[in-house]
């Protein structure tokens, strides 16, 4: 069973319930909102602040392996959804959490919920660069890191710590097909078809990540 208190933060997932929608008519003559301009990524995993539960989902328009672009709005309306943020085909410990997705999608999705993986990898990288494992689920590109930093899971890495993946051959600008080094702090969210966050997990520890079991649980939590 799922752990009271997992590494870093874990928000207990809501229960499936309708939103209350009491809004009246919209002002057709209202004026937009003057446009924001988004805060800068943080510096460092451990200051990022993620979205949390009973938040609304951000949504953004990504891109699949085809180059194809997707909705996430349109998504969340499909069905409830598992949204794994993962840093890159490149990380190993990435790639072990895509393979404990994998074994866990065949009862995640008899619960009714899809499972949806989104890294800052381009849709070429996406296509050109096979993970080490199978995964039966979708995988879509932020390679511009617009969704991650909505959620607030994303931070810039240092130039030292990018000199010191290119010494190991990753090269994060070319992985994403852009300069902004940023990188998602590894994440699990449970979304519901109204687009509100059930259940949230992340840590700045890159190593840590919810396995098999875990997710399943996760999931029933929502499910309930």
């Amino acid at each position: 069973t799922l752990p009271a208190t997992l590494p870093a933060t874990l928000a207990v997932a809501l229960p499936l319930t309708a939103c209350d929608d009491q809004a009246g008519p919209a002002q057709l003559d209202a004026p937009a909102p003057p446009a924001s301009t988004p805060a800068a990524p943080p510096l460092t995993a451990e200051d990022a602040r993620p979205r949390d539960t009973g938040d609304t989902a951000p949504a953004a328009v990504l891109r699949d392996a085809d180059d194809q672009p997707v909705d996430l709005g349109a998504v969340y309306a499909e069905a409830p959804t598992m949204l794994l943020f993962y840093r890159g085909g490149w990380c190993p410990y990435c790639n072990e959490q895509l393979a404990a997705a994998a074994q866990a999608e065949p009862e995640i999705r008899e619960m009714g919920i899809q499972v949806i993986g989104v890294s800052p990898d381009s849709p070429a990288t996406l296509r050109d660069n096979p993970l080490d494992v199978e995964v039966n689920y979708r995988l879509l590109s932020d390679s511009s890191m617009q969704l991650a930093q909505a959620f607030g899971v994303a931070f810039r890495v240092d130039d030292e710590t990018v000199a010191q993946y290119e010494e190991y051959g990753i090269d994060l600008a070319a992985a994403a097909g852009e300069a902004h080094h940023l990188l998602p702090v590894p994440a699990v969210y449970l979304i519901d078809t109204e687009g509100v966050i059930r259940f949230a997990h992340w840590d700045a520890d890159y190593r840590e990540r919810l396995d098999r079991d875990e997710l399943i649980e996760a999931a029933r939590q929502m499910a309930r």
